[in-house]
């Protein structure tokens, strides 16, 4: 029985990819040169001639248009772009964690500032804090109370975080969500740069060369020798 060879199958172009060149097939377009300059609506075999010149790609930027804008550039250059973008941010959203820190509504100064500076640590390591306020009994009715307190708590760490979600009554607590000013990836390149400088710091002061102070000690070895 004869076998048959493998077949190899064309891989088509993906409904999310931008058509490109002699796949857009429409009389005219919206032309954009390769640096951002509008050159306006032209026939489309006019635009492909003027990729083809500059040595770059003919792109459908905005298919939705009429009629649609496509731009030249290097569509390969821009693709690898993208995904390398794209990729970050599936690692940096992968990697942030959503860290909780509660309060009460008459939290005292101390208790405060302990959650407070924990919420500095969380933002410094690229994580994202949650504030939430846990209402008792009557406080319910002072919701107000509970804004002012999120309010002065993301004023306290506004150098690390700023507000992503403004206070929202949950049931009842009040939340807030603070997002850090530094990505996980940007915390950990800081951290890792802190260490090594620790790592190849000056060295204590007993290790350096003999001061003023001990000078004078030397220069009595020339006696001793005299005995």
């Amino acid at each position: 029985m004869a076998i048959r060879p493998p077949q190899i199958e064309q891989e088509e172009p993906r409904i999310s990819d931008s058509r490109t060149n002699d796949r857009i097939r429409v009389p005219e377009v919206r032309l954009i040169g390769p640096g951002g300059e509008q050159i306006g609506i032209v026939k489309t075999e006019v635009a492909l001639r003027l990729a083809q010149e500059a040595d770059l790609d003919l792109v459908e930027v905005a298919p939705e248009a009429k009629p649609p804008v496509v731009k030249i550039m290097d569509y390969g250059k821009f693709k690898y772009e993208a995904a390398q973008k794209a990729k970050e941010a599936r690692r940096n959203q992968a990697n942030t964690i959503l860290k909780e820190v509660r309060f009460r509504l008459k939290i005292d100064k101390h208790d405060y500032e302990t959650k407070t500076r924990k919420a500095v640590e969380f933002l410094q390591n690229g994580d994202k804090v949650k504030a939430m306020i846990q209402f008792r009994g009557r406080e319910q009715s002072r919701p107000e109370m509970g804004v002012r307190l999120l309010q002065r708590f993301a004023e306290d760490v506004i150098e690390w975080g700023s507000v992503e979600s403004t206070p929202t009554v949950d049931g009842r607590n009040m939340v807030m969500v603070i997002g850090p000013l530094k990505n996980k990836a940007e915390a950990k390149a800081e951290a890792n740069a802190a260490k090594a400088k620790a790592k190849t710091g000056t060295p204590p002061q007993n290790t350096q060369t003999p001061t003023e102070a001990e000078t004078p000690a030397a220069t009595e070895q020339p006696t001793t020798e005299k005995e």
